[in-house]
């Protein structure tokens, strides 16, 4: 028989998950319900791969790549012609955005990128490096590397 003190207490955000889902069941609330037990499926499968419980940083991580991929979803589908199916996706995302930490500002990545070319690193890979662990899952990459780019051409 397996010993269950050696398994880590779930994170709080898991248990917060689980209970907006239960609370989107109650409700009726099809399209929350389906993206609240989606992420939580994909958080199961991570930590299966993993062996262990994740971490609040690696379920923000599966949360941060499922908004993700819905935003860009939605620019698809919009950019083919199907602004209904872009307006689910973008609800979707917003769901699981209600779950990760607030989104920086440009002007407050803009201010990171100008604290770190100050401090000495005026090459994009470095200073990239440095940067993208303080904005993991805070704010997109792409729009970081053309923050980046911007600063170090200015």
């Amino acid at each position: 028989m397996a010993n269950h003190a050696e398994q880590p207490a779930p994170d709080a955000l898991k248990v917060e998950l689980r209970t907006a889902l239960d609370q989107a069941r109650r409700q009726r609330d099809r399209l929350r319900t389906t993206v609240l037990s989606s992420v939580l499926s994909e958080i199961r499968n991570r930590e299966i791969e993993v062996g262990g419980e994740l971490d609040r940083e690696q379920i923000h991580e599966v949360l941060s790549r499922g908004t993700k991929q819905r935003r860009e979803a939605a620019e698809q589908m919009r950019a083919g012609g199907r602004e209904e199916l872009a307006l689910k996706e973008e609800a979707e995302s917003k769901i699981l955005s209600e779950f990760l930490p607030p989104a920086l500002e440009e002007s407050e990545v803009r201010e990171m990128v100008r604290e770190l070319v100050d401090s000495g690193l005026t090459e994009m890979g470095p200073l990239m490096g440095r940067l993208m662990p303080q904005l993991k899952g805070r704010f997109d990459g792409k729009d970081a590397s053309r923050i980046v780019r911007e600063e170090l051409s200015g």
